[in-house]
């Protein structure tokens, strides 16, 4: 069987190895040092001012949103659109949080939601938030020009495209915040662990205090002093003072040596990644089996997992039994109209629903050997 996941880690042994040393000699495994070092060389390897470290992926969304509605940047009962094709998580806090989810349909070429699929919204929107699928998106900053027009605040995903560019630019810097997975699996794993990216400095300070407590602990010592002095608050209470509405989703110091030591190879992973995925696109291209993509308007490809959409349910039937010895998966969580959780019958959004019905993906990790690639490829060649 070649399985989606092949190690916990990128260089497991090694890092195990150093992790386990790093265990023994820790005096600290709470968040401290670690996790702070980790933000910092993070936030300059993704080219971002700001970067706050939480326990998931999932965690990042939800401390995102409730840090915007925190700063009344939006309120209950604004309508956020959301790519349709995604994971459950970017849905949820906005339902969790009294918000207004309207899903917004993928390109067929792309997966990702692009400039056409906006356009043609009927629902006025306050906030898009992009999941740029498994290493993919739209023409984004086409998008991001489109929400600066009309005043929409733009956040991405970008759980499933670390390292991937386009126009120059990485993925994760084009929205006003962007959030990130280090989930086993992912591009970089901290086992569990995620990120929350921005250059607004309100937003940062605001997401730190809404990852632990509402406290004000780890904001700017400006900001936490304004703070005490606005609601009179006395040096005896300071520390256990909850100024807003927030969650515990600190990582721990295990996460974030993982997380520095991981960033050493992420130019490695990102090759490598994008290696298979050029095999991949080379075996199928010619398969008249599968609906064609096109990722030609990006500038370097870090591919999550690699996506395949059959033209019909008899071919897709074909193809799963063809792949029974190499793990696939629907593509993401499908489309999150299907989902029992979300289901309004007021939505259609068709392109993903075909990708929900006809569509899977193949396993792409770093540490898929020649042999397994070429299997692959073999029977993605038809």
């Amino acid at each position: 069987m070649i399985y989606l996941m092949k190690n916990t880690f990128f260089n497991e042994q090694e890092t195990k190895k150093r992790l386990a040393d790093f265990i023994l000699t820790s005096r600290r495994l709470s968040m401290h040092e670690k996790c702070f070092e980790f933000e910092r060389q993070f936030a300059k390897y993704q080219g971002r001012k700001y970067a706050v470290f939480v326990n998931s992926g999932s965690s990042a969304n939800l401390a995102l949103i409730q840090s915007l509605i925190n700063l009344g940047r939006i309120k209950k009962g604004d309508k956020v659109g959301f790519s349709v094709l995604t994971w459950p998580t970017n849905v949820m806090p906005l339902i969790q949080l009294g918000l207004d989810p309207v899903p917004v349909d993928v390109s067929e070429k792309n997966l990702n939601v692009d400039i056409e699929n906006l356009i043609g919204l009927k629902e006025e929107i306050k906030v898009l938030f992009l999941t740029n699928l498994l290493g993919f998106s739209g023409k984004i900053n086409q998008i991001r020009d489109y929400c600066r027009k009309k005043g929409i605040i733009l956040l991405e995903d970008n759980c499933e495209a670390l390292g991937s560019v386009m126009s120059g630019e990485k993925l994760g810097n084009f929205g006003f915040a962007s959030t990130f997975s280090f989930f086993v699996g992912h591009h970089l794993s901290t086992i569990e662990g995620g990120m929350v990216c921005t250059d607004d400095s309100e937003l940062y300070n605001m997401l730190v205090m809404v990852r632990a407590h509402g406290w004000s602990r780890n904001v700017d010592k400006t900001k936490a002093k304004n703070m005490k002095e606005k609601f009179n608050i006395s040096d005896f209470y300071n520390k256990y003072t909850f100024y807003y509405s927030a969650y515990n989703f600190r990582p721990m110091e295990i996460n974030g040596f993982l997380g520095i030591e991981q960033l050493k190879y992420i130019e490695e992973i990102h090759k490598k990644r994008a290696d298979n995925f050029n095999k991949y696109s080379g075996a199928s291209k010619n398969n008249l089996d599968f609906e064609k993509m096109d990722f030609s308007h990006m500038d370097f490809i870090s591919n999550f997992a690699y996506p395949v959409v059959c033209k019909t349910k008899d071919i897709f039937m074909k193809y799963v039994e063809k792949f029974k010895d190499v793990e696939i998966r629907p593509i993401v969580g499908g489309s999150m109209v299907e989902q029992p959780f979300f289901h309004r019958s007021k939505y259609s959004c068709p392109v993903a629903k075909r990708v929900h019905e006809f569509g899977f993906y193949l396993p792409n990790n770093p540490d898929l050997t020649a042999e397994e690639i070429e299997e692959i490829c073999k029977i993605l060649r038809g």
